[in-house]
């Protein structure tokens, strides 16, 4: 049986959700389901034409309901966001727990770790609830030593050079 990894895509660079797409894309070319779930994103990549066309194999679910970015609404907003971001958090663990798809993409989750949304005690909470062959992605900018215990591999990207 083959034990499913937990790897982390972060840093201040632009990317990190595109590369976890890539290997969405990859994983659907051999045949594997993947589910993506996106926080903090406001519209984000579930209204695009193109990757609703990615269906069956790669299936894109955002539970916010603002247009905007999390950062972007006012308090009473957010108040009613986290709401919705924690029903993604208990759809995700279901995913997880019943090993609903091989390769599981949390977009943004750690910035609900910086927005004290969830903890770090919440996260290995999730990732422990997972089938053992699942593959899980996780993106965001920050990145402490706690939350990389929990990962098998981690990619730092980072914005080196903006032309200007």
């Amino acid at each position: 049986m083959r034990q499913g990894i937990v790897h982390i895509y972060s840093g201040d660079g632009h990317g990190k959700s595109p590369a976890a797409l890539g290997e969405a894309v990859m994983m659907a070319a051999l045949g594997k389901s993947v589910m993506i779930i996106q926080f903090l994103k406001g519209k984000g990549l579930a209204d695009s034409e193109f990757l609703g066309r990615l269906e069956p194999e790669i299936k894109i679910f955002r539970f916010e309901k603002s247009d905007l970015n999390f950062a972007e609404l006012s308090e009473e907003k957010k108040t009613e966001e986290i709401i919705n971001i924690k029903n993604g958090i208990n759809f995700a663990k279901k995913v997880l727990s019943t090993g609903e798809c091989d390769l599981l993409i949390l977009d943004e989750l750690l910035g609900l770790i910086d927005n004290s949304i969830i903890t770090v005690e919440d996260l290995k909470n999730l990732l422990e609830a997972r089938d053992e062959e699942t593959d899980v992605i996780l993106t965001g900018i920050s990145l402490n030593d706690e939350i990389s215990l929990l990962a098998d591999e981690i990619s730092r990207i980072e914005t080196v050079k903006i032309k200007g």
